[in-house]
């Protein structure tokens, strides 16, 4: 994915499976903790239903919309950890699972997980 837009900027983009097929709009989007790059993006299924969490990359940003390349069933099945909290490790290795995405091993020291974009966390006292 392209890492200069802002990621404030995907909020709100349409998305749209490999084929061509409308899963939604961009509600969230989960930055690296530790290179602040964008890294996944949670996107509304529809009026009632959750929010997806899609990798950024290999998504591509194509005519405005967001292209994710896996097939709308595999997106919508894609573990289910609600918006607007920080995703765990664990979480995280749960989605790189799914979409059967390589991971660094957990625990590594260069290894970090994202978090929501805009959201400040507090420095541990």
């Amino acid at each position: 994915m392209q890492t200069d837009i802002d990621p404030r900027n995907l909020i709100g983009r349409k998305a749209f499976d490999r084929n061509g097929t409308k899963i939604g709009t961009i509600d969230e989007v989960y930055l690296d903790d530790a290179t602040g790059v964008p890294e996944w993006a949670a996107i509304r299924t529809g009026l009632f239903t959750r929010d997806a969490f899609v990798p950024l990359e290999p998504s591509e940003l194509v005519d405005d919309a967001l292209r994710v390349p896996f097939e709308r069933s595999l997106i919508k099945d894609a573990p289910d950890f609600g918006v607007g909290r920080h995703l765990s490790p664990e979480q995280e290795l749960q989605l790189y699972h799914h979409y059967g995405l390589d991971v660094a091993v957990p625990g590594s020291p260069d290894v970090s997980f994202g978090h929501v974009a805009g959201a400040e966390e507090e420095e541990p006292t």
